[in-house]
């Protein structure tokens, strides 16, 4: 059964698909209790800017969106892995002007194990895309393989039958900043571009039928797909975090993932 896209990627799915996902058990059980708390966090910022207009401009925002995210220090204080616990309170600490600069800093250079900024700013950068804002303030290279909207990383690839009308032949990229997706070609590395396909390896779990390693032997990169057409009900976000054993094979292969996700794979 096939799932409409707006209902399938709204944050109470992305928090019902990681509950449910993590009630099963298995190696990514804690990881998705814990990311299923994040998610929550994350919808509540998500609430809180949709109020309003965003400018485009971080730093003409960033005063609302720091607002909105304080509570999300609490939550992780409360509940999340011992490391988190720690830096959760610092910033619970920390000064109006100090998470100021966190949050700009990370918009301007983003770094994949920057939790706290990143789960912020995916929610700030779902909000400019739901108000059709195109962010002001970041580098948008033009190239395939990074987002049109805010210039950033892919997370994941997802495989839908039903965008086969696209260029891309179904496939389309997730950003891993503002949750943006965009279309791109099968046949083609999500890092270097290269389309040699001898050059170009999938390798995927008959734990997870509908999750696969798309690897490159030229950049030595890899991220992971969803195949919506193996599994609708999959929610990408929350599958991709589910699929740690593929994240674990890819690594003992010598490969890197591209972005890593938010719980840090």
């Amino acid at each position: 059964m096939a799932y409409d896209a707006t209902v399938r990627d709204s944050w109470s799915a992305r928090i019902g698909r990681a509950e449910a996902l993590a009630a099963h058990g298995g190696t990514a059980a804690s990881l998705l209790h814990f990311y299923a708390i994040t998610l929550r966090s994350q919808a509540r910022i998500f609430d809180a800017l949709a109020r309003r207009r965003p400018s485009g401009a971080l730093d003409r925002d960033v005063a609302v969106v720091r607002d909105a995210a304080r509570p999300l220090f609490d939550e992780i204080a409360r509940r999340g892995p011992e490391p988190l616990v720690l830096a959760a309170r610092e910033l619970t600490a920390a000064t109006d002007d100090a998470l100021d600069e966190t949050l700009l800093s990370y918009w301007r250079l983003p770094c994949g194990r920057s939790f706290f900024p990143k789960a912020i700013l995916q929610p700030y950068g779902e909000w400019l895309g739901q108000a059709g804002v195109t962010p002001t303030d970041r580098d948008r290279p033009r190239v395939d393989h990074r987002c049109p909207r805010c210039g950033g990383l892919p997370q994941l690839s997802i495989l839908d039958e039903g965008a086969a009308a696209l260029e891309s032949g179904g496939r389309q990229l997730q950003c891993a900043n503002c949750l943006n997706r965009w279309p791109f070609r099968r046949v083609l590395c999500a890092h270097c571009g290269e389309q040699n396909e001898a050059r170009l390896g999938y390798f995927r779990s008959e734990e997870c039928a509908h999750l696969r390693i798309d690897s490159c032997d030229t950049c030595r990169r890899y991220l992971k797909t969803i195949d919506l057409g193996r599994l609708g009900l999959a929610v990408p976000i929350v599958d991709e975090v589910a699929g740690v054993a593929l994240d674990v094979w890819a690594t003992e292969q010598g490969y890197e993932k591209i972005e890593l996700n938010l719980v840090g794979l």
